[in-house]
Protein backbone atom coordinates (compact mmCIF):
# COMPACT_ATOMS: atom_id res chain seq x y z
CA UNK A 1 0.00 0.00 0.00
CA UNK A 2 1.18 3.33 -0.98
CA UNK A 3 0.14 6.91 0.25
CA UNK A 4 -1.99 7.30 -2.56
CA UNK A 5 -4.04 4.35 -1.83
CA UNK A 6 -4.63 5.17 1.21
CA UNK A 7 -5.31 8.34 0.61
CA UNK A 8 -8.04 7.10 -2.10
CA UNK A 9 -9.63 4.87 0.57
CA UNK A 10 -9.96 7.28 3.69
CA UNK A 11 -11.13 9.61 1.52
CA UNK A 12 -15.07 10.32 0.52
CA UNK A 13 -16.17 9.58 -2.79
CA UNK A 14 -19.38 11.53 -3.53
CA UNK A 15 -21.17 9.02 -6.01
CA UNK A 16 -21.96 10.53 -9.62
CA UNK A 17 -25.94 9.50 -10.88
CA UNK A 18 -24.46 6.10 -12.86
CA UNK A 19 -22.71 4.87 -9.72
CA UNK A 20 -26.16 5.25 -7.51
CA UNK A 21 -27.56 3.30 -10.08
CA UNK A 22 -24.72 0.41 -9.64
CA UNK A 23 -25.05 0.60 -5.70
CA UNK A 24 -29.14 0.52 -5.97
CA UNK A 25 -28.61 -2.71 -8.22
CA UNK A 26 -26.09 -4.29 -5.94
CA UNK A 27 -28.27 -3.65 -3.00
CA UNK A 28 -31.63 -4.79 -4.19
CA UNK A 29 -29.72 -8.41 -5.52
CA UNK A 30 -28.05 -9.02 -2.54
CA UNK A 31 -31.78 -8.14 -0.26
CA UNK A 32 -33.58 -10.84 -2.94
CA UNK A 33 -30.14 -13.46 -1.96
CA UNK A 34 -30.82 -12.19 1.82
CA UNK A 35 -34.59 -13.02 1.44
CA UNK A 36 -33.56 -16.51 -0.18
CA UNK A 37 -31.46 -17.30 2.99
CA UNK A 38 -34.13 -15.67 5.54
CA UNK A 39 -36.74 -18.29 3.56
CA UNK A 40 -34.26 -21.66 3.43
CA UNK A 41 -32.29 -20.98 5.82
CA UNK A 42 -32.85 -22.39 9.58
CA UNK A 43 -32.83 -19.49 12.53
CA UNK A 44 -28.89 -20.21 13.62
CA UNK A 45 -25.38 -18.46 14.15
CA UNK A 46 -24.94 -19.46 10.56
CA UNK A 47 -27.76 -17.64 9.06
CA UNK A 48 -26.85 -14.72 10.81
CA UNK A 49 -23.09 -15.11 9.34
CA UNK A 50 -24.26 -16.00 5.96
CA UNK A 51 -26.45 -12.19 6.65
CA UNK A 52 -23.18 -10.04 7.84
CA UNK A 53 -20.91 -12.02 5.06
CA UNK A 54 -23.84 -10.32 1.99
CA UNK A 55 -23.85 -7.28 4.11
CA UNK A 56 -19.67 -6.91 4.34
CA UNK A 57 -20.06 -8.03 0.56
CA UNK A 58 -22.22 -5.25 -0.16
CA UNK A 59 -20.07 -2.97 1.39
CA UNK A 60 -16.81 -4.03 -0.57
CA UNK A 61 -18.68 -4.11 -3.95
CA UNK A 62 -19.96 -0.57 -3.17
CA UNK A 63 -15.98 0.32 -2.26
CA UNK A 64 -14.97 -1.01 -5.78
CA UNK A 65 -17.36 1.16 -6.73
CA UNK A 66 -16.55 4.49 -5.24
CA UNK A 67 -12.77 3.83 -5.22
CA UNK A 68 -11.89 2.98 -8.39
CA UNK A 69 -13.93 5.73 -10.38
CA UNK A 70 -12.14 6.89 -13.73
CA UNK A 71 -11.23 10.30 -13.55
Amino acid sequence: MNSKTIENNFSYHVPNQDQIELYEEIRSQAKGFALTILKDCPESRERSLANTKLEECVMWANAAIARNEEE
